[in-house]
Protein backbone atom coordinates (compact mmCIF):
# COMPACT_ATOMS: atom_id res chain seq x y z
CA UNK A 1 0.00 0.00 0.00
CA UNK A 2 2.19 2.77 -1.29
CA UNK A 3 -0.54 5.41 -1.67
CA UNK A 4 -0.44 7.82 1.34
CA UNK A 5 -4.25 7.99 1.63
CA UNK A 6 -4.49 4.20 1.68
CA UNK A 7 -1.70 3.94 4.24
CA UNK A 8 -3.56 6.44 6.48
CA UNK A 9 -6.71 4.33 6.18
CA UNK A 10 -4.72 1.19 6.99
CA UNK A 11 -3.16 2.75 10.09
CA UNK A 12 -6.54 4.12 11.21
CA UNK A 13 -8.41 0.80 10.96
CA UNK A 14 -5.58 -1.22 12.54
CA UNK A 15 -5.12 1.15 15.52
CA UNK A 16 -7.60 0.21 18.27
CA UNK A 17 -8.34 3.77 19.44
CA UNK A 18 -8.63 5.36 15.99
CA UNK A 19 -10.72 2.45 14.71
CA UNK A 20 -13.18 2.92 17.59
CA UNK A 21 -13.47 6.60 16.67
CA UNK A 22 -14.05 5.58 13.03
CA UNK A 23 -16.77 3.13 14.09
CA UNK A 24 -18.39 5.68 16.38
CA UNK A 25 -18.80 8.07 13.46
CA UNK A 26 -19.49 5.61 10.64
CA UNK A 27 -20.83 2.36 12.13
CA UNK A 28 -21.90 2.79 15.78
CA UNK A 29 -23.51 -0.65 15.95
CA UNK A 30 -20.16 -2.14 14.91
CA UNK A 31 -18.55 -0.36 17.86
CA UNK A 32 -21.17 -1.78 20.21
CA UNK A 33 -20.73 -5.29 18.77
CA UNK A 34 -16.95 -5.15 19.22
CA UNK A 35 -15.89 -5.44 15.57
CA UNK A 36 -12.13 -5.20 14.88
CA UNK A 37 -9.88 -5.18 11.83
CA UNK A 38 -7.11 -7.69 12.40
CA UNK A 39 -5.17 -7.35 9.11
CA UNK A 40 -5.26 -5.29 5.92
CA UNK A 41 -3.09 -5.27 2.83
CA UNK A 42 -3.69 -4.72 -0.90
CA UNK A 43 -5.46 -8.03 -1.47
CA UNK A 44 -6.72 -9.21 1.90
CA UNK A 45 -8.62 -7.98 4.94
CA UNK A 46 -9.43 -9.84 8.17
CA UNK A 47 -12.04 -8.68 10.65
CA UNK A 48 -13.32 -10.19 13.88
CA UNK A 49 -16.56 -10.26 15.80
CA UNK A 50 -16.56 -11.58 19.38
CA UNK A 51 -18.98 -14.10 20.79
CA UNK A 52 -20.56 -12.58 23.87
CA UNK A 53 -23.63 -10.98 25.38
CA UNK A 54 -23.69 -8.17 22.76
CA UNK A 55 -23.64 -10.53 19.75
CA UNK A 56 -25.23 -13.73 21.08
CA UNK A 57 -28.65 -14.98 19.96
CA UNK A 58 -31.06 -17.14 22.02
CA UNK A 59 -29.53 -20.28 20.46
CA UNK A 60 -26.14 -19.62 22.08
CA UNK A 61 -24.30 -18.65 18.92
CA UNK A 62 -23.26 -15.39 17.29
CA UNK A 63 -26.28 -13.68 15.78
CA UNK A 64 -26.29 -13.73 11.98
CA UNK A 65 -26.54 -9.92 11.80
CA UNK A 66 -23.35 -9.54 13.86
CA UNK A 67 -21.62 -11.98 11.51
CA UNK A 68 -22.92 -9.98 8.52
CA UNK A 69 -21.48 -6.75 9.97
CA UNK A 70 -18.03 -8.30 10.34
CA UNK A 71 -18.28 -9.90 6.90
CA UNK A 72 -19.29 -6.62 5.24
CA UNK A 73 -16.50 -4.81 7.05
CA UNK A 74 -13.91 -7.26 5.69
CA UNK A 75 -14.99 -6.50 2.12
CA UNK A 76 -15.83 -2.85 2.71
CA UNK A 77 -12.48 -1.82 4.16
CA UNK A 78 -10.78 -3.46 1.19
CA UNK A 79 -13.12 -1.60 -1.18
CA UNK A 80 -12.47 1.68 0.66
CA UNK A 81 -8.73 1.19 0.24
CA UNK A 82 -9.14 0.64 -3.50
CA UNK A 83 -11.38 3.71 -3.86
CA UNK A 84 -8.93 5.86 -1.88
CA UNK A 85 -6.10 4.88 -4.23
CA UNK A 86 -8.13 5.71 -7.37
CA UNK A 87 -6.98 8.75 -9.36
CA UNK A 88 -10.57 10.12 -9.53
CA UNK A 89 -13.42 10.08 -7.00
CA UNK A 90 -15.41 6.84 -7.05
CA UNK A 91 -18.70 6.01 -5.33
CA UNK A 92 -19.22 2.53 -3.89
CA UNK A 93 -22.37 0.69 -2.88
CA UNK A 94 -23.40 -2.87 -2.02
CA UNK A 95 -25.98 -4.13 -4.50
CA UNK A 96 -26.23 -7.80 -3.54
CA UNK A 97 -25.54 -10.14 -0.63
CA UNK A 98 -25.62 -13.92 -0.32
CA UNK A 99 -24.86 -15.86 2.84
CA UNK A 100 -24.59 -19.46 3.97
CA UNK A 101 -24.16 -20.66 7.52
CA UNK A 102 -22.47 -23.96 8.30
CA UNK A 103 -21.79 -24.29 12.02
CA UNK A 104 -22.80 -22.36 15.11
CA UNK A 105 -20.36 -19.55 15.88
CA UNK A 106 -19.65 -20.07 19.59
CA UNK A 107 -16.34 -18.19 19.84
CA UNK A 108 -14.56 -15.26 18.22
CA UNK A 109 -15.22 -15.34 14.46
CA UNK A 110 -12.59 -14.18 11.96
CA UNK A 111 -13.75 -13.08 8.50
CA UNK A 112 -11.19 -13.15 5.71
CA UNK A 113 -11.71 -11.53 2.32
CA UNK A 114 -9.05 -11.98 -0.35
CA UNK A 115 -10.84 -10.04 -3.11
CA UNK A 116 -8.62 -6.99 -3.46
CA UNK A 117 -7.72 -7.77 -7.09
CA UNK A 118 -11.38 -8.11 -8.15
CA UNK A 119 -12.28 -4.84 -6.42
CA UNK A 120 -9.34 -3.05 -8.10
CA UNK A 121 -10.36 -4.38 -11.52
CA UNK A 122 -13.94 -3.11 -11.06
CA UNK A 123 -12.77 0.36 -10.00
CA UNK A 124 -10.37 0.53 -12.94
CA UNK A 125 -13.18 -0.50 -15.30
CA UNK A 126 -15.55 2.13 -13.86
CA UNK A 127 -12.92 4.82 -14.29
CA UNK A 128 -11.99 3.72 -17.83
CA UNK A 129 -15.55 3.44 -19.17
CA UNK A 130 -17.40 5.99 -17.05
CA UNK A 131 -20.05 3.31 -16.49
CA UNK A 132 -20.78 1.52 -13.21
CA UNK A 133 -18.82 -1.71 -12.70
CA UNK A 134 -19.34 -4.49 -10.18
CA UNK A 135 -17.20 -6.95 -8.29
CA UNK A 136 -18.42 -9.91 -6.25
CA UNK A 137 -16.11 -10.87 -3.42
CA UNK A 138 -16.36 -13.66 -0.87
CA UNK A 139 -15.47 -13.55 2.78
CA UNK A 140 -15.24 -16.67 4.93
CA UNK A 141 -15.92 -16.66 8.66
CA UNK A 142 -14.07 -19.16 10.83
CA UNK A 143 -13.60 -19.60 14.54
CA UNK A 144 -10.01 -19.56 15.80
CA UNK A 145 -9.89 -23.36 15.72
CA UNK A 146 -10.50 -23.22 11.95
CA UNK A 147 -14.14 -24.29 11.99
CA UNK A 148 -15.98 -22.48 9.19
CA UNK A 149 -19.16 -20.83 10.45
CA UNK A 150 -20.34 -18.80 7.46
CA UNK A 151 -19.61 -17.53 3.96
CA UNK A 152 -20.78 -14.25 2.56
CA UNK A 153 -20.68 -12.97 -1.01
CA UNK A 154 -21.04 -9.23 -1.45
CA UNK A 155 -21.45 -7.55 -4.81
CA UNK A 156 -20.03 -4.03 -4.78
CA UNK A 157 -20.89 -1.47 -7.44
CA UNK A 158 -18.40 1.28 -8.28
CA UNK A 159 -19.20 4.42 -10.25
CA UNK A 160 -16.99 7.33 -11.24
CA UNK A 161 -18.25 10.50 -9.58
CA UNK A 162 -18.82 13.47 -11.85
Amino acid sequence: MSDPAVERLRRRVLHPFFFRIFLLGQLPLGLFAGLRVRALDEDRCQTTVPYGWRTKNPFRSTYFAAQAMAAELSTGVLAMAVVKSAPSPVAMLIIDLEATFGKKATALSIFTCEGGAALRAAVEQALATGEPATATVETVGCMEDGTEVSRFRFTWSFKKRS
